[in-house]
């Protein structure tokens, strides 16, 4: 189809193009005119529908053909010089175009066809390197249950002979899964450099193709490297992106997804007792990957990365400052206090950031105030060095609103420690923040998270004390985000308000039963009397939320012995 169509394409240029080749017409009856009166030098006859003509002063024209039988006898006896052109010779030419067209396009169609076998055999290897990782437990600070679990791994790595003895089957896969950051990488590449045994590491994505059956092609070459190669670690990060759940409408199989999802399945199957070859996968989402994923004979070892304790994060910023300048007055179990919900790698962060502020100010080693403005980086952006835009009330409305989270967090738990206030304003959009920092515990009771809402709603309260309902701003915007997210899980997840009970409404979503309104209004009461709560109890400390504003106005940046050093006058002074 693609032939013909290009033929006729190739025909009905030539065509416009002879027609149209440029040269001047005239009329038959001029060229008559021109022949009585000798002016005719040569012409040129064949079949076609024109005829060309020369005359004495070497002009070309072209004209009508009569095709007349005593046409060249009429032009012989006006002496004019005639060549005649046949059809053949006129028309072999665009034939030799042709078909010199027609033999490149097949020419061109076996070498893209060879082209495309080629970058589609290219493409079907995976790209991934064996390399051995010097990595081991040793760099990687926290994560101790984690690692304690991995031990298995590793020796069975090691000596999987002793367990074949003892008719064991140790995992073939094993999940890590936890938040961003948390080190799921730095594990997998430890496992192997534990075991010292070679290291495939690849991507998720790597394997989400648009040719049909690229993606389980590259999970058998990376399976038949790893086989080849004995003994030997395959880490997929981001697994969630091929082991998502297959959904029961489609066809199985049909999907693209699917039949990569097939070939990590069949090739975790294969695989024979004890080889030595493990299977370390990460995924920031568990809940979305499909169970047969998670059964026994595939990745039925799952361990959580979490978020680093507090002995974990002090580990963590010891490991990375190891190799840094640290003045003596850097407090990395006070910092380690004050990073709460920090990853490792949020952690490592904050020390390169203070390093390089540090190389920025041409200072010999990395202080306190280089880390506090690392931190204040990390947490909220660089502050904007230009503050002149900012207007008196518009500094007010943010001094009382950072003082009103503040001490709100004082008054409702005396163990909370509010580390940091400020109404500097940052290059993320941030007019100030108040950095609450509650006792580090495992578990979190109903009066913690009714506490964590009051804390947010105190900015908004403190507004409408001091400037009236009415002036309220957006500025509460994040935090009556934030307190209505808690107050949703209160209720409709935690099991933990009186009207609602125990009942878990994420469970009757998915059996679409809905509980929408009400649950709406029930959300609304309780953070409406929870906001009245926070109003009185400002009200009641008045004079302490105004000094505490006054000193944000005057500094603009506050810490924790500050605001104890006010609260405590306050005290004694009452």
């Amino acid at each position: 189809m693609l032939l013909i169509l290009l033929i006729a394409i190739i025909s009905s240029i030539f065509v416009f193009v002879k027609n149209n080749s440029g040269e001047n017409e005239i009329p038959y009856t001029l060229f008559l005119m021109h022949l009585e009166n000798g002016l005719v030098e040569e012409a040129y006859l064949d079949e076609s529908a024109k005829i060309k003509i020369i005359l004495d002063n070497s002009n070309e024209f072209v004209t009508d053909n009569p095709r007349t039988e005593g046409f060249k006898e009429l032009l012989l006896m006006h002496d004019v010089n005639v060549i005649e052109k046949s059809q053949i010779s006129n028309q072999i030419m665009p034939l030799i175009i042709l078909a010199a067209l027609v033999f490149g396009l097949f020419y061109f169609r076996k070498n893209i066809s060879k082209q495309a076998e080629k970058e589609m055999s290219s493409m079907s290897s995976i790209e991934s390197g064996e390399y051995n990782t010097q990595i081991g437990f040793k760099d990687v600070a926290g994560n101790e249950e984690a690692k304690a679990s991995l031990e298995e791994i590793i020796d069975f790595i090691k000596n999987p002979k002793i367990y074949k003895e003892f008719g064991v089957r140790l995992p073939r896969g094993v999940l890590l899964y936890g938040s961003p950051g948390t080190g799921k990488t730095l594990l997998a590449k430890a496992v192997a450099g534990e075991a010292n045994v070679p290291f495939y590491p690849v991507n998720g994505s790597d394997f989400v193709q648009v040719y049909a059956g690229l993606g389980a092609s590259r999970i058998r070459d990376l399976f038949k490297k790893a086989k080849e190669a004995g003994k030997s670690v395959i880490f997929i990060d981001e697994i969630d992106c091929i082991g998502k759940k297959r959904k029961s409408s489609s066809v199985s199989g049909s999907e693209e997804g699917d039949r990569t999802l097939n070939a990590l399945l069949a090739e975790m199957s294969g695989f024979k007792e004890n080889e030595g070859i493990v299977i370390v996968a990460a995924t920031n989402r568990i809940d979305v990957l499909d169970e047969a994923l998670l059964r026994p004979g595939r990745f039925d070892r799952q361990i959580e990365v979490e978020l680093p304790d507090i002995n974990a994060r002090y580990e963590i910023l010891k490991l990375h400052s190891k190799n840094k300048p640290l003045n003596n007055e850097v407090d990395l179990r006070k910092l380690a206090s004050e990073t709460m919900y920090f990853s490792g790698s949020k952690l490592e962060n904050l020390l390169n950031e203070a390093a390089m502020i540090a190389i920025k100010l041409r200072a010999k080693e990395i202080t306190n105030e280089h880390m506090n403005k690392a931190y204040y980086k990390v947490l909220v952006g660089d502050e904007k060095l230009d503050r002149t835009y900012i207007n008196k009330k518009d500094k007010e409305i943010t001094a009382y609103h950072e003082a009103g989270h503040a001490l709100i967090a004082k008054l409702i738990d005396k163990t909370n420690r509010v580390t940091k206030v400020s109404i500097i304003p940052s290059t993320k959009g941030v007019g100030g923040f108040s950095l609450n920092i509650p006792v580090d515990k495992m578990y979190k009771t109903k009066k913690d998270l009714l506490s964590n809402i009051m804390i947010a709603l105190g900015g908004r309260a403190a507004e409408e004390i001091v400037f009236g309902k009415d002036n309220i701003t957006t500025g509460a915007s994040s935090d009556l985000e934030k307190a209505t997210d808690i107050a949703l899980s209160l209720i409709g997840t935690l099991g933990m308000d009186d009207d609602f009970g125990l009942i878990n409404l994420s469970v009757l979503m998915s059996k679409d039963i809905r509980e929408d309104k009400n649950i709406v209004m029930r959300t609304k009461d309780t953070l409406d009397e929870l906001y009245c709560q926070t109003v009185i109890t400002l009200k009641n400390s008045r004079d302490l939320l105004e000094k505490i504003a006054q000193e944000l106005l005057l500094n603009e940046t506050i810490d924790e012995n500050d605001i104890n050093r006010i609260i405590n006058t306050f005290e004694a002074v009452s």
